[in-house]
This record gives C-alpha cells, sequence and structure tokens, in this order.
C-alpha cells in the first residue's frame, strides 16, 4: 500500500504534517484477499454507506451471511480517537454466520479515520483477522473502495475461493444500493438522519468541518467527538 499526501496548498514544500495511518494488529505475510469497485458516488455518500450499521439485513441477507430473522437490539460503545472514532472491542453479531466460521470466541474492533479509512481488526484466540476498507475519491461522482484483508486463521486457507467470491458479492451489492440512492439524490431531498443509528455519519460530517477549520487556522485537529454508547437495531 502507498499512501500519499497532497496538500490543499500547491506550493507547500517539505514533509506532510501528518503522520501515514498506523493499524492496530500485526500478521506476517501477503494479503489474503484484495479487492476493489468503484462506485457512482460522492465520496461523502460512500462512507456514509460504508458506516451505517443497520443496513446489513436489508443488504447482505444471504443464507451464508444473517439469519434470516437474525435482527436484535444492539448497543456499541465509541470513543473518539486521532483521526476519528472506533467501536470499541467487542462480540460480533450471533446473527451473522461468517464470524461462527472462525470458532472460538471472535472479539473485534471497528476503526474509523479521515479521511475514508475503515479498519476491522478481529482476535480470535491466537489467530488475528486485519480487515481494512479504504475510500478514495476518483472525482466528484465517483468513489473508488477497496478492501484488503490479512489473516493467520487456517479458515481462510481452506475457504480462500468462497470468501473471494463472498467479498465480491458483498461489494456488488452495496454498489447495487449506491445506484438506488442516486436516483434520489437527482432531487437533492433533504436527508434523514436519525439518532442512534445515523450517529456515526454526523460524526463523519463533524469531522470534516473541524479537520478544514483546522486548517484554515494552522491549529491543531481536534476531535469533536466524545465516548458515548449508541443503541439500535440491526
Amino acid at each position: 500500500m502507498v499512501f500519499i499526501w497532497i496538500s490543499a496548498d500547491p506550493r507547500f514544500d517539505g514533509e506532510p504534517p501528518e503522520p501515514p495511518p498506523v493499524f492496530d494488529g500485526v500478521v506476517g505475510g501477503s494479503p489474503k484477499f484484495v479487492d476493489r469497485m468503484d462506485f457512482d458516488a460522492h465520496m461523502d455518500h460512500a462512507v456514509v454507506g460504508l458506516m451505517d450499521p443497520t443496513h446489513a439485513p436489508y443488504v447482505h441477507g444471504q443464507w451464508w451471511s444473517r439469519k434470516a430473522r437474525g435482527q436484535h437490539d444492539k448497543a456499541k460503545a465509541f470513543a473518539p480517537t486521532d483521526r476519528g472514532f472506533v467501536m470499541t472491542r467487542h462480540p460480533p453479531s450471533k446473527s451473522n454466520r461468517l464470524y461462527r466460521l472462525l470458532g472460538g470466541d471472535p472479539q473485534t474492533e471497528i476503526t474509523f479515520a479521515l479521511p475514508g479509512q475503515r479498519w476491522e481488526h478481529v482476535l480470535v484466540g491466537k489467530y488475528q483477522v486485519l480487515a481494512l476498507t479504504c475510500l478514495t475519491p476518483v472525482h466528484d461522482r465517483k468513489t473508488r473502495i477497496t478492501q484488503i484483508v490479512w489473516t493467520d486463521h487456517w479458515v481462510a486457507g481452506l475457504l480462500a475461493p468462497w470468501f473471494r467470491r463472498m467479498i465480491r458479492v458483498f461489494l456488488h451489492q452495496d454498489g447495487d444500493m449506491v445506484n438506488l440512492q442516486n436516483e434520489g439524490l437527482k432531487y437533492d431531498p433533504s436527508l434523514l438522519w436519525i439518532d442512534d443509528a445515523d450517529k456515526q455519519a454526523k460524526w463523519y460530517q463533524q469531522l470534516k468541518r473541524e479537520w478544514m477549520a483546522s486548517r484554515q487556522a494552522h491549529r491543531p485537529f481536534k476531535n469533536p467527538i466524545e465516548a458515548v454508547i449508541l443503541r439500535w437495531r440491526s
């Protein structure tokens, strides 16, 4: 992976003022899975879709992903990070069959950071699954989503072809939702965001505003997010 700093000032010369991304967890070797797809959506709408916690049972409802009636009340703890927020470590949803394949007692932690990086770190005993999703704007109506997965879990080698197919199916399903969303966005509607399910989307907008304000004022970025427990049903 190559991360490139692009300054807002075209005359900028010198070292980037921000360090490159650092992600928790270490798994040796090359990634097990890499896939990418272009979504016909503005970066902001792609990010909101990425962090929507309630869409899975409606968009990703395959027999191998979730139970037919697998919706439950959820309560997750969140905390601020350097340039974003983290859903602190917790047992994954019991309605998601994918985690069952890992065996044991999986625990997952999900971090989002500006500009568009989602990092999931799953611990299963001595094994780890590290999944990075990066969103990159191509232009104002197209966003590239890249998914990279590292793991030292033996299940990944056994079911590698199936996992690759699964990731591709998930990306296509999200892409289909983006296309449907674009039909409504043609009319520039007021977006209806509901607490607590849409709190992460609101946080993204707050983070962006603070980032731009801090750059313009030449001051350190101050994360506006505070630790909280969010509740929704999915």
